[in-house]
């Protein structure tokens, strides 16, 4: 079992913090997004074979969700989460550097391995927090993860029209360890040590997680649906935009990530409110907001206002069920919070692989229409869901 700190000691600074990093770490995994073309020109590379860039992170991401983050719960996250930021850093600048395709990719795979540093920041943050604010702390936390996917395309596209695609991988490594030195002089040390398991049996130990809690597997199957639902949109909000008659530059579409982070950041208070017991309630709201947002968003070619009111309602809805279902799934086995993380992000993954495959396949066929119809079904499905199930 993990080592343990002090309930409580999470300042609000501190908090602010781990959101910070956890921020910054994911949005590395995202920064290639937009990059790909000028990866592509500079390597000779086919641009089918470029977009696997995407599918190694991706994978790699998935594996560390697997077999890294389930560490929290075995190792002194004191000494674990610096160690793994700092890995990360070797991994940026190995893809800042890189002088052919196995260096990129190798870089890649590492930087999608470690990545899921994050979620091991959210787990901590929950043990740090007192139990009448973990809510809050964790709604913190996990707005940083999401503002910084969100994000990442913007930050990317920018610094590369200004200094090249490599100075996003430089710039993310000195800050990365820049924030990896302040945690190491700031993450609390560990006061108690419970009894040791190994290692293979930490890891079925997340499949007897889903098991024996119920509201893991409900709330896990939430999150395959909402993050469906979030990456059907922003996969494939790019193809509407960028073709005639809108043809906006790639600058312009990144811009739409800010309106995403603002709604992601309204919905951080959600946690907040299942803190004071209206978990449901408040999940049951905001899956409604998400089926009501596609209709704005489908309005893409009639006004680009009434589609950032739907970005904003859609991102809103999908950060206030992720803060609620985290806040909830955390209070259930305190000793093993890393490992209910673990499995709950595995279906996140897989609901965004999903999400992501489907829409584009369904623009090709049925156009932006087709698309929000597609977004309207998952996010009714999981409306359905959550009515089914709210009484367990």
């Amino acid at each position: 079992m993990a080592l343990s700190a002090p309930a409580g000691y999470l300042s609000p600074r501190l908090a602010l913090l781990f959101a910070v990093a956890a921020g910054l770490a994911v949005a590395n995994i995202y920064f290639a997004q937009p990059l790909l073309d000028a990866m592509a020109l500079e390597f000779g590379m086919e641009p089918a074979w470029v977009g696997s860039v995407i599918t190694v992170t991706q994978l790699c991401y998935a594996a560390g969700l697997l077999l890294l983050v389930p560490l929290g719960d075995l190792l002194n996250r004191h000494r674990l989460i610096p160690l793994q930021m700092l890995i990360s850093v070797v991994a940026l600048l190995i893809v800042g550097f890189s002088r052919n395709e196995s260096m990129l990719f190798a870089g890649m795979a590492v930087i999608g391995l470690l990545a899921v540093v994050t979620q091991t920041l959210v787990a901590f943050a929950a043990d740090l927090a007192k139990p009448a604010e973990r809510g809050r702390i964790v709604g913190m936390v996990t707005s940083g993860v999401v503002i910084g996917i969100l994000l990442a395309r913007t930050f990317a596209g920018t610094l590369t029209d200004l200094a090249g695609w490599r100075s996003v991988y430089l710039a993310s490594a000195c800050l990365t360890l820049i924030l990896a030195g302040v945690l190491s002089l700031l993450l609390p040390k560990p006061t108690a040590t419970a009894k040791r398991i190994s290692y293979l049996q930490l890891l079925r130990s997340v499949l007897q997680l889903f098991l024996e809690e119920p509201i893991l597997r409900i709330r896990a199957v939430l999150a395959l649906l909402i993050f469906a639902a979030f990456s059907i949109l922003w996969t494939s909000l790019v193809l509407p935009l960028s073709s005639p008659p809108l043809s906006l530059s790639h600058s312009g579409i990144g811009a739409f990530g800010l309106a995403g982070a603002a709604g992601a950041l309204g919905a951080s208070r959600a946690g907040r409110l299942a803190d004071r017991g209206l978990g449901q309630r408040t999940t049951g709201l905001a899956l409604a907001l998400l089926l009501v947002s596609w209709f704005p968003i489908s309005l893409v070619h009639q006004s680009l206002f009434v589609l950032v009111l739907g970005i904003i309602l859609l991102d809103f809805a999908v950060q206030a069920v992720h803060v609620t279902n985290q806040t909830l799934i955390l209070a259930t086995r305190p000793e093993a919070r890393s490992r209910l993380t673990a499995g709950y992000m595995i279906f996140y993954s897989l609901g965004s692989a999903a999400g992501s495959i489907s829409s584009t396949h369904i623009y090709a066929s049925n156009g932006w229409y087709g698309v929000c119809g597609l977004g309207a079904m998952v996010s009714l499905l999981a409306l359905l869901f959550w009515a089914l199930t709210r009484k367990r």
